[in-house]
């Protein structure tokens, strides 16, 4: 699709078109580039770069699912602890699985880039630059405050909560580590396999923390990117009749024709970003009720333990986890909510000042704007606000069912 659009103009129409795209995009090749999701067109030693991240990044999660998994199963005993455990395992796993089917789509992706890509290239009035530049930096921001969160509760559990406990095994003091091991590997506590171990596992924690909120990154970016794209064509469809913003369309047909096409442009992206993020939102909604309800039920225990450490870590988690549901929700229900108003805006105009056989093109509109794009969690679930509080809802349900069978 590169070739596709550079070849429509030897020169991008947007002459901020390297610094559109460098702000639009920087952050979440940060963020997913680390961990080798990002797809770059590289040559040479470069291009298997990524493999060998996405290799890197698999070792280190397993270094730590499998020990932590052989503790639970064969030495904690103590059913609070378990409890715990498991939430940790279950996250681990959560992101492990994320990140599998994220290195899956890498094509898909590459996809949508190319079709964000092509839209700034495109771009020739300022008008429409400052609404993708608006929608840009809603996408943006939204990945900042979720990374900041995640990454700071992550640094947190990771480097504080570790060292600010006492851990004695048989009245014998041992050194501390994120993720607990199994018994049978003594060599664990001996330097300089400790310090590794340790390094493995604060690499196991970058990983899962990136990938949670490179997800969610990722979504703010594509489904801002196509709220734009509809604004934009609901600013054409206001000044269908005076022709303003309208390239070389002189009537009113070759206007008409010209936003039919973008909305079936639109349209087509979001069915994309909709094979990119459907089983990631799946794994993200099904494993964030257990997860919530979890950080939920640490945060009493601390409570009551006067644990103030551990209260703020997992409040902080509880908050990250809450937001990064939210922000999916919310961009769900932006991106429906746009998209349903191509409908609305297409009565609203002064269509009865076209001749009937005119009017009548806007009847295909407003069929497709009363089925409105939406992003789903696997094909079973809507991303909107009123499933951000079936989520909230069912996690404090679980966490009153948890609290029963404990006490």
């Amino acid at each position: 699709m590169t070739s596709a659009f550079r070849k429509e103009s030897a020169i991008s129409q947007n002459f901020n078109y390297r610094e559109d795209i460098q702000y639009v995009f920087k952050l979440n090749n940060w963020i997913l580039g680390s961990l080798g999701i990002w797809p770059i067109a590289t040559r040479g030693i470069r291009q298997h770069a990524s493999k060998i991240a996405i290799t890197l990044c698999n070792l280190a999660l397993a270094f730590a699912i499998v020990p932590c998994a052989l503790h639970i199963i064969y030495d904690e005993k103590d059913i609070i602890m378990r409890l715990k455990l498991f939430g940790l395992l279950a996250f681990c796993l959560t992101a492990m699985t994320k990140y599998c089917i994220l290195a899956i789509r890498r094509p898909k992706i590459l996809r949508c880039i190319e079709y964000v890509k092509s839209d700034w290239w495109k771009v020739t009035f300022k008008t429409d630059h400052t609404i993708m530049l608006k929608y840009a930096t809603t996408g943006r921001n939204l990945t900042i405050i979720g990374a900041s969160f995640m990454y700071t509760a992550g640094i947190i559990y990771h480097i504080i909560l570790p060292f600010c406990s006492e851990h004695k095994v048989n009245n014998q003091t041992v050194r501390p580590l994120v993720y607990p091991t199994y018994s049978k590997f003594r060599q664990s506590q001996i330097s300089p396999i400790y310090e590794i171990v340790y390094v493995a596992h604060c690499m196991c924690g970058y990983t899962i923390y990136s990938v949670t909120a490179g997800a969610c990154g990722l979504a703010a970016l594509f489904a801002t990117h196509a709220c734009g794209q509809i604004q934009i064509i609901i600013s054409r469809l206001e000044n269908l009749l005076e022709g303003e913003n309208f390239k070389q369309s002189p009537n009113v047909h070759q206007r008409i024709a010209a936003i039919v096409k973008n909305h079936v442009r639109v349209v087509r992206f979001a069915a994309v970003v909709e094979e990119v993020l459907q089983e990631v939102c799946l794994v993200e909604f099904s494993s964030s009720v257990c997860t919530i309800c979890l950080l939920e039920y640490y945060c009493i225990l601390d409570w009551q333990e006067d644990d103030r450490i551990g209260l703020a870590t997992y409040s902080l988690l509880l908050v990250s986890f809450c937001f990064n549901v939210y922000i999916l929700c919310y961009i769900g229900e932006l991106l429906m909510e746009k998209s349903s108003q191509i409908g609305y805006i297409c009565y609203m105009i002064n269509w009865y000042q076209l001749s009937p056989k005119t009017a009548r093109s806007f009847i295909l509109m407003i069929a497709m704007a009363s089925h409105p794009i939406k992003i789903s969690a696997g094909r079973m679930a809507d991303l909107s606000l009123s499933t951000f509080g079936n989520v909230l809802k069912t996690s404090l349900a679980y966490l009153s069912f948890l609290r029963a069978l404990i006490i």
